[in-house]
């Protein structure tokens, strides 16, 4: 893990929008963890700096930016998700309480309300895919906070869930470096096909958030980047002017 010697954006800080982007493996969780883990620990405190520095600039509303939501499908107050799939009995409200009927929301929304619960944002979620990231980004009043959920490749090692390849190095180190620099023209472009080869699958969030604030400027700072478990896991925050 590694993060930067300078501090966060001032509390307040006059932007057009903040981003930060976080992984989503259900260990995020420490319910699903159980014992707990140094990398997982770190990944942790990782993501609660990003996600403080996406919430100084004060949004009205954070935008949940995860696979899983089909074009044109929202979350917000009333729907949940849950972990149960992973061997827990835990419920996630996306925002306020589950109410009867709501929508399920999928792995990646699920965590991001649970670090949004964290971090005490108590404003308005609205949880989408990759697809309508852009148009919601524009059609907001700023400041809009983004949260991007998403993995690097699961190619990072022998050991990982889809073995070691060559290219899952140079691959991420590429993404870390358009994160580290606030580069989202380099964002939008990244390879949706290699993305895939390599179980990438954070590359559509991604993209659709360097397509969102291409041309823009943008002060981008990376948190963590590392691959624990094989799995790359990539931390950054980003104010857009």
């Amino acid at each position: 893990m590694s993060a930067p010697p300078e501090g966060p954006p001032p509390p307040g800080a006059r932007a057009a929008a903040a981003v930060a982007f976080c992984p989503a493996p259900p260990l995020l969780l420490p319910a699903v963890e159980g014992r707990a883990d140094y990398a997982t620990t770190a990944l942790r405190s990782a993501c609660a700096t990003a996600v403080a520095e996406m919430l100084a600039v004060r949004p009205e509303v954070v935008v949940v930016a995860a696979d899983g939501a089909a074009p044109g499908e929202r979350f917000g107050a009333g729907d949940g998700g849950d972990l149960r799939g992973f061997g827990v009995d835990v419920a996630v409200p996306f925002e306020g309480r589950v109410r009867p009927g709501g929508r399920r929301v999928p792995t990646g929304h699920a965590l991001a309300a649970w670090l949004l619960d964290q971090a005490g944002f108590a404003g308005t979620r609205v949880g989408v895919g990759p697809a309508d990231l852009g148009q919601l980004a524009r059609d907001l009043p700023a400041p809009v906070g983004v949260l991007a959920m998403g993995d690097g490749s699961a190619r990072r090692s022998v050991k990982a869930p889809g073995y070691l390849d060559p290219a899952a190095g140079p691959f991420p180190s590429g993404v870390a470096r358009a994160l580290a620099a606030g580069d989202a023209g380099a964002l939008a472009a990244l390879d949706p096909a290699e993305g895939r080869r390599l179980l990438a699958a954070g590359v559509p969030v991604w993209r659709a958030v360097g397509a969102a604030f291409a041309g823009r400027s943008v002060t981008g700072r990376l948190h963590a980047d590392d691959a624990p478990f094989g799995v790359g896991y990539l931390v950054a925050s980003w104010v857009v002017a």
